[in-house]
């Protein structure tokens, strides 16, 4: 199934995307795509329902019908650092031994199509197409063997990032860094995990006004899905619509030669992971 969430900003409905490319709303049967709807129990109820039978919603999305981030009430939006090693490498990093990991203000989320801001006195402003794993069962302390029954399904991540205050102010401040308002571009869709065979083969692009900056797979992350949900719950719960985004590959601004390149006002990003969608942000000035 893909799931979403569709309709002006803070009155986003639950819908689904059928066989069609349309969208069916799912009002009458779930209040949002959120918390218990995405444990197995709910998920299974969603994919018992006749979708023929559910009431179509006007309009095609991400054209005419905007679409909000496809997971609501986000409870903890955690992001993994430097986690494909040709990407640290660029960034100037070694190789992290375990998993960097750092937050996301859950105030940063935006649909996939809204705009990006760059922040006052921004300079520095930068992109990051990542694969974002959204958890469906939660769990502490889960096994590697058992980690891919705890998630729900996939969907893409737009991880936006001031790299000034991320690396340089107080001496660096990743989550300052990552959190500010429209930061975090989630979706189109979630896609459910039995439509996703192997998260560890995915291929994944970004451009900015048509320019490829970013080609790459998730095959060459340093720490896959499984180990990323097993370690992440040794330190916390995990709980159902929580998401974590899980690194991107090389081509970022910082890591352009001979000099970076950043983000300003009036660009358009567009970036996607196979199977899972793409996203269109045009970046403003906040």
């Amino acid at each position: 199934m893909k799931l979403l969430r569709y309709g002006p900003l803070g009155q986003e409905k639950p819908g689904l995307l059928d066989a069609d490319g349309r969208v069916r709303d799912l009002s009458a049967v779930v209040a949002d795509i959120a918390g218990d709807v995405l444990t197995p129990a709910g998920l299974d109820k969603l994919a018992s329902l006749d979708i023929a039978s559910l009431p179509l919603v006007p309009g095609t999305p991400q054209r005419d019908l905007r679409l909000g981030a496809c997971v609501g009430k986000v409870g903890k939006f955690i992001c993994i650092g430097l986690n494909y090693a040709d990407h640290a490498a660029e960034s100037g990093a070694k190789v992290p031994d375990e998993p960097v990991v750092f937050n996301k203000w859950t105030s940063a989320i935006v649909g996939p199509n809204d705009d990006v801001e760059i922040p006052r006195g921004s300079s520095r402003t930068d992109w990051e197409v990542e694969l974002g794993v959204v958890i469906g069962k939660g769990g502490r302390y889960i096994a590697e063997a058992d980690a891919m029954s705890h998630v729900a399904g996939y969907c893409v991540v737009n991880d936006v990032s001031e790299r000034e205050v991320q690396l340089e102010r107080g001496g660096g401040q990743w989550d300052k860094g990552k959190g500010h308002d429209t930061f975090g571009p989630i979706g189109p869709w979630l896609v459910t995990a039995d439509e996703v065979p192997d998260p560890q083969q995915l291929a994944m692009w970004l451009e900015v006004d048509g320019r490829r900056f970013q080609n790459g797979n998730t095959s060459t992350m340093v720490f896959g899905v499984k180990k990323l949900v097993s370690y992440l719950s040794q330190f916390m719960s995990l709980q159902p619509g929580d998401i974590i985004s899980t690194g991107t590959p090389p081509g970022v601004g910082l890591g352009q030669k001979p000099v970076p390149i950043y983000l300003k006002a009036g660009q358009t990003m567009r970036l996607g992971i196979q199977g899972l969608g793409e996203q269109q942000q045009r970046t403003v000035q906040a």
